[in-house]
């Protein structure tokens, strides 16, 4: 007895590739995908009415928990003022730090949900958020113990991930902050369990080879996955570092060379492409999409939804923004945001229509999925399903 049937589906499970598959009904049972075209009685089928079934949407890299917003920031950005200048003058992550610091965990739940909520009815099934708005302990822990309150309320999976070092916080030196987060922060974290893995931002207004190094190593003897924002405003051979020491996967990428795209290549690790960022910014320097492809480089496309460089709080603008901007295709963008996604926050369990999977999936009403790409707005999926249940 299955609990659940999704009859008469166009089914495109996102495994090996982006194309349909000859199975047209999916069953589940314990909120796992049993098989397809299986035989058998089930608690309740639906007829997809010839809908396409896509896997759950990832969205593998936001700041989706925050505080307050940065929208003189935008009219500075217009004035011509660059992000490097507004971060110096005490704007950028040092603002929203502010924010966060002030806010309690009530009114950060609060001021995030809209945004979590709007993700789940684009078909957005897992969230990664990062911290890094807090930047003392108890601020982190704030905004991490947020993801974890906000997953029971939206009704999909949030990824929490420790990204303390994203900035420095003004009443340290970088060095003391550092030695801060390894010897203190990551261990407590790690403590409460509040998250799977742990980022950092490698830029030169940021923190650097070594200071990163130290981070990872760190989270890694605690057992924490790892990731890293590289090569976004300059080329530090951030990507490089990250991927010798095994991390799952590298965002931004602008500036990424042809050194970096062989490391990613060598160690198998994920290219995190936001194109959300790039628009925002207006920045004229693409990641090398064609190097990536050349070199078999797994793309996976997120939101980088955050109050400062991204304010985009819909995954369908960024894979549209992928598509236009960057010139994925439609395969390689869907993939982005499920297989590769899941790839890149290392969760085997999920992001493909697999026998054995989580049933994160979705109907909808289209007629192939490259509409996904052609149209900007006004789509949503007609369900969504997290571990076989309906949202």
């Amino acid at each position: 007895m299955f609990d659940l049937v999704i009859d008469n589906a166009r089914l495109y499970p996102m495994a090996g590739g982006a194309g349909r598959a000859p199975a047209r009904s999916l069953a589940v049972s314990d909120g796992r995908i049993a098989g397809f075209d299986l035989p058998g009685p089930a608690r309740l089928r639906v007829d997809a009415g010839d809908r396409l079934v896509l896997p759950g949407f990832i969205d593998c890299h936001t700041h989706a928990v925050y505080a307050g917003d940065r929208m003189h920031e935008r009219e500075r950005r217009r004035a011509g003022a660059s992000y490097a200048e507004i971060a110096a003058a005490g704007g950028g992550i040092l603002s929203t730090m502010r924010a966060v610091r002030a806010a309690t965990l009530e009114q950060l739940c609060s001021a995030s949900r809209p945004r979590l909520e709007a993700l789940a009815r684009e078909g957005v099934t897992t969230v990664e958020v990062k911290s890094g708005y807090g930047l003392d302990l108890d601020s982190e822990l704030k905004m991490l113990e947020a993801v974890a309150r906000l997953r029971q309320d939206v009704g999909v999976d949030l990824i929490g991930t420790c990204l303390a070092a994203h900035a420095v916080p003004p009443e340290m030196t970088r060095a003391a902050y550092v030695d801060f987060i390894v010897d203190i922060l990551l261990p407590a974290v790690h403590a409460h369990g509040l998250a799977r893995a742990v980022d950092a931002y490698i830029e030169h207004i940021a923190f650097d080879l070594n200071d990163a190094q130290r981070v990872f190593e760190a989270a890694q003897r605690l057992g924490f996955v790892i990731h890293a924002h590289c090569e976004q405003l300059s080329l530090m051979g951030a990507s490089e570092l990250a991927a010798r020491l095994g991390a799952r996967s590298v965002s931004h990428l602008e500036h990424l060379d042809a050194r970096g795209v062989e490391s990613l290549a060598r160690h198998g690790t994920i290219a995190v492409l936001l194109p959300g960022a790039f628009y925002c910014l207006n920045e004229t320097r693409r990641p090398p999409i064609a190097a990536l492809r050349n070199a078999r480089v797994p793309m996976a496309v997120a939101t980088d939804l955050n109050p400062g460089t991204s304010p985009v709080a819909s995954l369908l603008t960024a894979m549209h923004m992928a598509a236009t901007l960057f010139g994925l295709t439609t395969d390689e963008v869907l993939l982005g945001v499920t297989a590769h996604a899941a790839r890149a926050l290392g969760l085997e369990d999920r992001g493909r229509l697999e026998a054995g999977l989580r049933a994160d999936f979705t109907l909808w009403d289209l007629a192939e999925p490259a509409m996904l790409t052609y149209q900007l707005g006004g789509l949503a999926p007609s369900a969504v399903y997290v571990e076989g249940k309906r949202l």
